[in-house]
């Protein structure tokens, strides 16, 4: 009875490579939609940038604010590309793709920014960061549903338990 385990072996070496070509075109298809997310924002167009998204699609942006549908992303960055981003560079330079299911993803995307300004009252001007996206499969493609954006510095270790007396509460 050797044979029958031999051909559950070869049948699933068989059958495993389509759905990892699958998630190979898939996890491709993202990324790119990561480097048009880059030259739309390069090209400070806000129409392109917001065209990534579905249309109820939201972003909470790296201030925390809250824009909800792809109407309201193109407004707020027609007024941002205008200002305070008007000679921003985004540079996409890591894309991590996990599907969740066929037609839904998550993607994990750091980024490096030159030539912002810090809106009034706002904090330093971002620099570099990462994206948690949630991406659906529509029949235009895949599109950004949900988009969170955080400001990010370099990793260090946090302190040993000794030297965290050192720091004020606030």
């Amino acid at each position: 009875m050797v044979i029958r385990p031999l051909a559950v072996v070869l049948a699933l070496l068989i059958v495993s490579p389509a759905p990892t070509r699958a998630q190979d075109n898939d996890s491709a298809a993202i990324r790119t939609l990561e480097s048009h997310q880059a030259a739309a924002w390069n090209a400070h167009d806000a129409s392109a940038y917001a065209a990534l998204f579905t249309p109820e699609g939201d972003v909470v942006n790296v201030l925390g604010w809250w824009w909800q549908g792809r109407a309201e992303i193109q407004r707020k960055l027609t007024d941002a590309f205008a200002t305070v981003f008007r000679k921003s560079h985004l540079t996409i330079t890591d894309v991590a793709v996990r599907k969740l299911s066929p037609d839904i993803a998550v993607a994990h995307v750091r980024w490096t920014m030159k030539g912002a300004l810090a809106p009034a009252g706002g904090a330093a001007p971002p620099q570099q960061g990462i994206q948690l996206q949630i991406l659906v499969r529509t029949r235009n493609g895949w599109r950004i549903s949900s988009f969170q954006n955080t400001n990010s510095i370099p990793e260090r270790p946090f302190p040993r338990a000794r030297a965290a007396t050192q720091y004020k509460r606030s």
